[in-house]
């Protein structure tokens, strides 16, 4: 009995090329964030607070909140001096981020989805969309993880990404939506050219 599952005409759905390429994917999204905001996010009037009280720079942490951010997850300060708990999105409103940035993970993740059809030669719409959705083990286990590595403590306080959207919608439904979308849109693409190329032979 064979161990591999299969989608409705025959071909094995790429779980292993998926969740590769869900990993990958989340990597250069992460990459992509850092390179844009980094530097506005060293001389923010936060990192340089929790550099002072803390001693070590929090570059990489507070980039993966503009991260999550991007992913429409906010990040939670929690036992911050005389405010308690409070949520908040540095992407979009006056003094944010750019809400372009909301384009890198969906965007990225539609090439992700788009490749994978693609490379198995997926021949219908349902097929595309869960050769796409193959991304997600890869794609939910960095985001799972991100929401505890980008935690920055100082003291009692605490900044982190809001950890049950993290899994939902950094993890699940972001993957879901844009890299299934990109499988299915291969599939509807690749269905358009083959009935193309059948018109011009006959």
């Amino acid at each position: 009995m064979s161990a591999r599952s299969h989608s409705s005409d025959g071909r094995a759905i790429p779980f292993v090329a998926g969740a590769v390429a869900g990993i990958v994917t989340w990597l250069l999204g992460y990459a992509f964030t850092y390179v844009i905001v980094a530097p506005d996010v060293r001389e923010s009037g936060l990192h340089r607070a929790v550099e002072a009280f803390d001693g070590e720079p929090a570059t990489y942490e507070m980039v993966g909140w503009v991260f999550y951010n991007a992913h429409f997850v906010d990040t939670v300060f929690r036992n911050v001096p005389l405010v308690g708990s409070i949520t908040t999105t540095y992407v979009g409103g006056e003094e944010g981020f750019t809400l372009l940035l909301h384009a890198v993970p969906a965007g990225l993740l539609f090439v992700a989805g788009l490749a994978l059809a693609t490379y198995r030669g997926v021949a219908s719409v349902s097929d595309g969309a869960l050769a796409g959705l193959a991304t997600v083990p890869g794609y939910l286990l960095l985001s799972a993880a991100g929401a505890f590595l980008f935690e920055v403590t100082v003291g009692g306080a605490s900044g982190a990404p809001d950890a049950v959207p993290a899994v939902v919608l950094a993890g699940l439904v972001f993957p879901a939506i844009f890299a299934g979308g990109g499988g299915a849109v291969a599939a509807v693409t690749a269905d358009r050219d083959r009935r193309v190329s059948e018109e011009a032979r006959s």
